[in-house]
């Protein structure tokens, strides 16, 4: 299936297939700003947007459905981010977070299914598991989601990681539901000094070993610039890439170039 993608910056990709348009973790505040994470530890854990996203908010026009991994950390939902949530179709996100927003977002548990109609066919995105960080950290983190797409058109299901390390419950999720076709990662080994070599995020090792056990044929990593929690970059994570023996089948994508892409 031929599909537009658009990577805008940090995990916010606009995902252009059967003719709908999907937005993920709407962040769109310019550098400099600077936020404390809100939830669930007020105050302990700044950071700062080092890059301004590719396209501003206001660029962004008739979303069906935004992606929404989590909403209570800037990098995946900023102020300006949150402005645009009402002109969209639908948010989907966890339950907590649905509750939270309110309006037009749909919680969603893992396993819990949610079906899209458009001209070009019907998009079902299905909750998947995700832990923003180490078992117990995780937890402090607060609740996170990821998503899995299937389109009549996709030969195989896309699944769209959100923020998360990778561990039992999302593998064996895809290996019910695969194989899978491409891989939408969040990269970037987000660290925070309270925490100290804690890992919020996979790396590039980690993905790499991930989209290998469950066979995924192509990988787009987003999410590992613009931020300085992020503490692996893109040339640090081709590397890693190469060393896995799979950089044949990743796909980068330019910040704020649409780019064709066969999923």
């Amino acid at each position: 299936m031929e599909a537009r993608l658009t990577h805008i910056g940090a995990a916010t990709l606009l995902l252009e297939l059967g003719g709908l348009r999907l937005l993920t973790d709407p962040a769109f505040d310019r550098a400099g700003t600077r936020h404390t994470v809100p939830r669930p530890v007020p105050g302990l854990f700044n950071s700062r947007r080092s890059e301004s996203p590719a396209l501003g908010a206001d660029s962004i026009e008739g979303i069906d459905v935004v992606l929404l991994s989590h909403e209570h950390h800037f990098d995946n939902l900023d102020d300006s981010g949150r402005e645009l949530l009402p002109s969209a179709g639908t948010v989907l996100t966890t339950k907590a977070g649905a509750k939270r927003l309110g309006g037009n977002a749909v919680g969603l548990a893992p396993g819990d299914r949610f079906t899209v109609e458009a001209a070009g066919g019907a998009l079902e995105v299905t909750a998947m598991p995700a832990r923003h960080g180490p078992p117990v950290i995780g937890q402090m983190a607060g609740p996170v989601v990821g998503f899995l797409l299937r389109h009549e058109q996709l030969e195989r299901p896309v699944w769209l990681s959100g923020d998360t390390r990778w561990y039992g419950a999302i593998r064996d999720a895809l290996a019910a539901n695969g194989p899978i076709g491409t891989a939408i990662v969040n990269l970037g080994a987000a660290r925070f000094r309270p925490t100290g070599p804690a890992r919020y995020t996979m790396d590039a090792r980690e993905a790499a070993g991930a989209v290998q056990e469950i066979g995924a044929e192509q990988t787009i990593p987003i999410h590992f610039e613009g931020w300085s929690h992020f503490k692996q970059g893109r040339e640090a994570a081709r590397r890693e890439f190469e060393k896995a023996g799979i950089a044949g089948r990743v796909r980068w994508l330019e910040q704020g170039e649409p780019t064709e892409v066969e999923l």
